[in-house]
């Protein structure tokens, strides 16, 4: 019977923690009715975009999509640009903060286990309640312990806790990777002004030498009397006026080579070094088959906010777990004697072993106020879910209209700069034979600038489209290769009954 006692002694403490457990729970009052949300994200198929975003066999952006623009320069600066731009260490940081939320919630899952030392030399009173023989003498107390403690978490609230914190890793991996995507195509959106300023500077030294021929024929026509010094005043007033044109487009370049250096993470003398820009025209424009769908797992935007709906979703279950009683089992073991000699003896041991139960019964209505406001983050984070998503098929949409939109201006203001280049050509023989005065020929020089200036505009504008819509596609993003793709059938599945299943 001896030898059964501590069995029986151990199997009577579990059933009472058991009992306790029971107890408590059927005793508590503070409960979660009636609080719930029928809030869910929306699927890509609710929304139609048959006729904006066609199926047309194209294919996603590659990460290395800069190459298809013809220039090396480009590819080398964005690369620069996602090594050395503050905003892309910024979002490393957030990154490395979300890692170390994930290792704090994993701790609490395992025991926790803690050793102490202390020794401590005490005058003990010859008055007081200490018995002889160390009333009234020096005495040395040694204590060593070590104690554990370990969350049984019956509810799930650590698991949950766990699970809210990698899904807020996740949401600042695909932060990051939106960062990396804004960052490269606002380099080639520079990168592109730049080569537009200089595409448009050249267009203004043809015009100064247009100019100074305009002069020149008119200097000649003054000495045979054909004009007169209005004329000429006229002519190198024009003449001026292009040169001035030029050094405006000198200080803007100047500028946007300052703005690259920045985007580089460099200073504004960096960007003088980068050599003039040779841009070609890049790929074709085609839509990839099943877009709108595909979208969810290329957008790092929407893969971002689907993560904080996981997120919140257990938040709401952590909050719901607030509600059962929380066990908690101790155990300490050590030693503590006077002095060093009895420290290893048996008779020096200490043990001390337990549970703790907490139970909330009357808060005053904080845990349904907490739980209350869970499901309002969840509830503002699957509109915002539900708003990415609009936002980027409006965005991919606004990019293609606007890219066939260009291609068909251009066939027309091509037809218009050989029209008016055709036009000045012949004002200007006509000029030069005495047949027109010189009002035609500069009306007729400025009409062909302004066509030449629209086709250049235009030209520069549908590759900075083309750029606008690899960011909106994503940027070569995928979520399955980035390890942030949901564990379901398709990347970013609508949850039909999120909330009201918890």
């Amino acid at each position: 019977m001896n030898h059964d006692r501590p069995q029986l002694r151990a199997s009577a403490w579990v059933a009472s923690i058991a009992a306790a457990v029971a107890a408590l729970g059927l005793a508590g009052c503070v409960n979660y009715a009636g609080i719930k949300s029928d809030k869910q994200i929306e699927p890509p198929a609710k929304f139609e975009t048959k006729q904006s975003l066609p199926a047309e066999g194209g294919q996603w952006p590659a990460m290395d999509w800069a190459k298809q623009f013809g220039d090396p320069q480009l590819p080398a600066l964005i690369d620069e640009a996602l090594q050395g731009n503050p905003t892309i260490e910024q979002a490393r940081a957030r990154i490395e903060k979300a890692t170390s939320y994930v290792g704090s919630a994993n701790s609490t899952l395992y025991p926790n286990v803690t050793g102490s030392y202390a020794w401590t030399r005490q005058l003990y009173t010859g008055n007081g309640i200490v018995p002889p023989p160390y009333n009234g003498t020096w005495q040395s107390e040694n204590n060593v312990l070590a104690s554990a403690s370990f969350d049984l978490d019956l509810w799930g609230k650590n698991r949950e806790k766990l699970r809210q914190a990698v899904s807020q890793e996740k949401v600042a991996d695909a932060e990051a990777e939106e960062v990396r995507i804004s960052v490269a195509a606002s380099v080639a959106s520079a990168y592109n002004h730049l080569a537009q300023l200089y595409a448009l500077r050249d267009i203004e030294l043809r015009e100064v030498k247009n100019r100074e021929d305009i002069g020149r024929i008119t200097d000649g026509r003054v000495g045979a009397g054909l004009d007169t010094n209005v004329e000429r005043q006229t002519a190198y007033g024009e003449t001026a006026t292009s040169r001035s044109s030029v050094s405006d487009l000198d200080g803007q370049i100047t500028t946007v080579r300052y703005q690259l250096a920045a985007l580089l993470g460099e200073g504004p003398d960096r960007g003088l070094r980068i050599a003039n820009p040779s841009l070609g025209d890049g790929a074709s424009v085609a839509l990839p088959d099943n877009l709108p769908a595909d979208l969810l797992s290329r957008r790092p935007d929407i893969v971002a906010a689907y993560w904080q709906v996981d997120s919140a979703i257990h938040d709401v279950k952590e909050a719901k777990a607030e509600f059962y009683p929380d066990v908690n089992l101790s155990l300490a073991a050590g030693l503590d004697a006077f002095g060093w000699g009895r420290l290893l003896t048996a008779g020096s041991r200490q043990l001390q072993a337990g549970p703790a139960i907490h139970l909330p019964i009357f808060d005053a209505g904080a845990l349904r106020s907490q739980l209350k406001g869970r499901y309002a983050d969840f509830d503002y984070d699957v509109a915002t879910y539900n708003q990415t998503l609009i936002n980027a098929l409006s965005d991919v949409a606004t990019q293609v209209t606007q890219i066939h939109s260009t291609d068909r201006q251009l066939i027309d203001a091509q037809q218009a700069l050989d029209a008016q280049t055709n036009a000045y050509q012949l004002a200007l023989v006509r000029y030069k034979a005495g047949l027109n005065q010189q009002l035609q020929v500069l009306n007729a020089d400025d009409n062909r600038l302004a066509a030449e200036t629209a086709v250049v505009n235009l030209e520069m504008n549908r590759r900075g489209m083309q750029i606008g819509l690899i960011k909106a596609m994503g940027g070569g993003f995928d979520a399955s290769h980035a390890g942030l793709a949901a564990n379901t059938e398709t990347p970013i599945p609508a949850r039909s009954n999120t909330t009201t299943t918890q």
